[in-house]
């Protein structure tokens, strides 16, 4: 009997994902036998033209091994660093975290193949054909349960195909693969079978479903949908122009990510595009402690005008960013979304960037603008549901059948239920839970995040309630808890953060999480943990300035009443004690500035929703003033919403905050020129002393009674002293701290909130250096105001 040779590929899926080496692991031995250690052997990487490069080696066996089950792996030298394991997926057990393959030696054994990302498996992409074209276009789609798909060219005059077929061009075949993936290329007729004729083709997909029915599916992996407004025909003929379509429910557009294009400027190739990102003098931020981070809304910007902000606005706001002294922005989802003016957290289409915001070519002007200030740019992503009307997206893709319905998880069967929707899985997002134990939608979520880091260059994601992933899921029906889908999402979370460090190791990953699960923050590519740099830390916003139905301290909101009413300090000292724990803390976020019931603009609930006008509005910016001191001088990532920098004062809500815009850069220059002031300088001082972005804190002083709060800052070279009060009178001729810290060491103020320029009443130490004795000093605190000292 003759030995048998085994194929084995490792696909990284973009050419943009560079190794320098890659090993072929396997649990058998040099004479090709099964063994309990592993063996090491190279890997050959191979670049065909057309596609992305990708590792191959074989592996000959000898006729004892066969029905054998043999595992293997591979191992990498690359961005992470040298020897590191690079299979991210789990195997398929909920009590197991192991990351190997598995195959059973047999006579017809095939190749043996692991993507680390599907980017060049599905959607449109550049492809070798038969014909020796090396340009060819190849269409994919994943539809297990379908009896037949065939892929849909349409008209782009209206971007629409109807229910009864009104708007197709062409019709054309696809062939079904392994693994549920249906693939056809271009039509070779008029010379449109290469990817570059067919660029902004737009087109769909025809599923024939498990059950006989007919349906029209964008391309989930598409690269842009061509609608840009708000009209959803839902099914019915469409002849006006694709611009007035509503994105997810519009056609699909044939994209090149290798060229960039952008009007009013000639089509350049994307590796001349990033030429000059980067600007000496103005480096960019190397860790997450390094980070102010900015939160933008690109659609509330465009005030002035109808409609919602664009990437064009974005990058128009860059010079107030870069003037304000901020080093990353985080944008609120931009991936295609339902309608234009929308919060952007129920996505469609995860690789396209949402048309009416500019499309995926604006993100990367928008990214290379940032980085030539040395800004860091951080995408919000949603991945605990998908978009509420996702009828022409993932919903019923290729089968009615709830439990065949291939991106949502569903538990039982629909006879288990009063209702057939009864299985489905809750997670208090607003959405049913994606289908984390498929692997084709977990790299939906994991290659588009792979590609907006390759192609656009982006520098780190915001994770969207990650809770909703791997503690909240129940059974609708039942609320009975889910422990199988949590258990897969934790899966999933881990699979998707080795997957960004395999890729790009120095992105920043943070996590909108309220679990406390310490997991969080723990290693996932080297260990078991989830594979983030830091967690949002709610908690701190609560105790600092509100959170409607009590519980916290609220110290804001409190002292907003006016009188002398009995702080809780103590309370929120505790928050900033922890603090220092791989937090990003902020005292405004998108949902706490009206969006959430009870909340508002800080400067409205500094003063209690009295007008902001004449002493009111000076106390307020007072306690904002003091609010933003203990968020950046916090031993956490700071971050804050766009306008609190200027004292913005209307809601921010997700259902009109078209109608509540307000002039930031015109506030910047009048009524809020004063705390602009302030804030630029205290992002100067967060961001230019290690010792504030070191982790180092230590409480020293919380009096509830005279609402003053001490705390140090410190590293290695320098320490830092921060005080602290929301009295409504200063502390003249002085309070005294009383520490050990403060030994006999000289203090020199070095910061004061209450300046004459931000509009301050001028209370403080003046500069002066104050001597300690014996761990007491006594120090000048104006009302609702942070001072800082430096030890000398």
């Amino acid at each position: 009997m003759p030995s048998r040779t085994v194929k084995f590929e490792y696909h990284p899926g973009l050419s943009t994902i560079h190794f320098d080496a890659v090993r072929l692991c396997g649990k058998w031995d040099g004479g090709g036998l099964p063994s309990a250690a592993w063996s090491l052997q190279p890997m050959v990487q191979v670049s065909e033209p057309g596609g992305p490069p990708y590792w191959k080696a074989e592996a000959t066996f000898i006729p004892d091994a066969t029905g054998a089950t043999l595992d293997w792996g591979v191992q990498t030298d690359g961005p992470a660093g040298a020897g590191v394991w690079g299979i991210a997926a789990e195997v398929d057990d909920v009590a197991s975290t192991d990351r190997t393959l598995s195959f059973t030696l047999q006579d017809n054994t095939g190749p043996q193949r692991y993507f680390l990302t599907w980017c060049g498996l599905l959607g449109t992409n550049r492809v070798s054909s038969d014909t020796g074209l090396t340009d060819a276009a190849r269409f994919s789609v994943w539809a297990p349960n379908a009896q037949s798909v065939s892929l849909i060219l349409a008209d782009p005059s209206t971007g629409y195909v109807a229910d009864d077929g009104t708007g197709i061009v062409q019709t054309i075949a696809m062939t079904k693969g392994s693994d549920g993936i249906w693939s056809t290329h271009a039509p070779a007729t008029q010379r449109r079978n290469s990817l570059r004729a067919m660029l902004g083709q737009t087109y769909m997909f025809k599923v024939v479903k498990d059950d006989g029915s007919s349906a029209y599916r964008t391309d989930l992996w598409s690269l842009m949908q061509i609608g840009a407004g708000d009209f959803d025909p839902k099914g019915s003929r469409y002849a006006g122009p694709p611009e007035q379509l509503d994105g997810p429910q519009s056609c699909s557009v044939v994209c090149d990510p290798s060229v960039v294009v952008l009007a009013g400027v000639p089509e350049v190739p994307a590796s001349g595009f990033w030429s000059g990102e980067f600007v000496p003098g103005r480096p960019m931020p190397a860790s997450i402690d390094d980070l102010v981070i900015y939160e933008l809304h690109v659609g509330a910007l465009g005030f002035g005008r109808a409609g919602p902000g664009t990437l064009d606005d974005a990058t128009d706001f860059l010079n107030h960013l870069d003037t304000l002294g901020v080093n990353a922005v985080e944008l609120l989802p931009i991936a295609e979304f339902e309608t234009a003016a929308n919060w952007g957290y129920g996505t469609s289409h995860f690789f396209a960037i949402d048309q009416a915001a500019g499309g995926t070519d604006r993100l990367k002007a928008f990214v290379k603008a940032c980085h030539r200030r040395g800004i860091a740019v951080i995408l919000d992503v949603c991945y605990n549901h998908f978009t509420p009307d996702a009828e022409r997206a993932q919903w019923a893709y290729d089968s009615n059948d709830p439990t065949r319905n291939i991106y949502y998880w569903y538990e039982g069967q629909p006879g288990d239920y009063a209702k057939p929707d009864g299985g489905y899985i809750d997670n208090l997002s607003s959405g049913w839970a994606p289908r984390f134990d498929q692997e084709a939608v977990r790299q939906l979520f994991i290659s588009s995040a792979a590609f907006l880091v390759s192609v656009c260059h982006v520098d780190g994601f915001r994770l969207d309630q990650t809770s909703s992933i791997h503690q909240y899921p129940v059974v609708h029906a039942t609320q009975r808890r889910a422990d199988r889908a949590a258990a897969f999402g934790v899966k999933f979370l881990r699979q998707w953060t080795r997957t960004m460090r395999l890729v790009a190791p120095r992105l920043f990953l943070c996590a909108e999480d309220y679990s406390g699960w310490s997991a969080m923050t723990e290693p996932s590519l080297t260990g078991t943990g989830m594979g983030f740099d830091a967690t949002w830390y709610a908690d701190f916003h609560h105790n600092l300035v509100e959170f409607n139905g009590g519980g916290y301290a609220e110290l804001l909101k409190e002292a907003g009443y006016g009188d002398d009413r009995l702080l809780q300090m103590d309370r929120f000292a505790d928050t900033l004690r922890a603090s220092g724990t791989l937090k990003i803390v902020y005292h405004e976020s998108h949902d706490d500035v009206g969006n959430r019931e009870g909340s508002a603009r800080t400067i409205v609930t500094a003063v209690n929703h009295a007008p902001l006008i004449g002493e009111t509005r000076k106390w307020a910016e007072a306690r904002v003033r003091y609010a933003t001191a203990m968020s950046l001088l916090s031993a956490a990532t700071p971050m804050f919403f766009m306008g609190e920098e200027v004292g913005a004062a209307k809601p921010y809500r997700y259902n009109d905050f078209l109608d509540n815009r307000e002039d930031i850069r015109g506030l910047a220059a009048g009524d809020g020129a004063k705390l602009f002031a302030f804030y630029r300088q205290i992002v100067n001082f967060s961001v230019s002393r290690d010792a504030i972005r070191s982790r180092n804190i230590f409480v020293s002083v919380v009096d509830d009674a005279s609402r003053v709060l001490a705390f140090y800052r410190w590293n290695d070279d320098e320490a830092y002293l921060v005080v602290g009060s929301l009295n409504n009178r200063p502390f003249v001729p002085g309070y005294v701290l009383h520490d050990d810290r403060l030994v006999n060491f000289v203090w020199r103020e070095v910061f004061n909130s209450d300046s004459l320029d931000f509009g301050g009443w001028n209370v403080g130490n003046a500069g002066a250096a104050l001597q300690a004795d014996n761990g007491a000093l006594r120090v000048t605190i104006p009302a609702c105001g942070v001072i800082v000292f430096r030890r000398s």
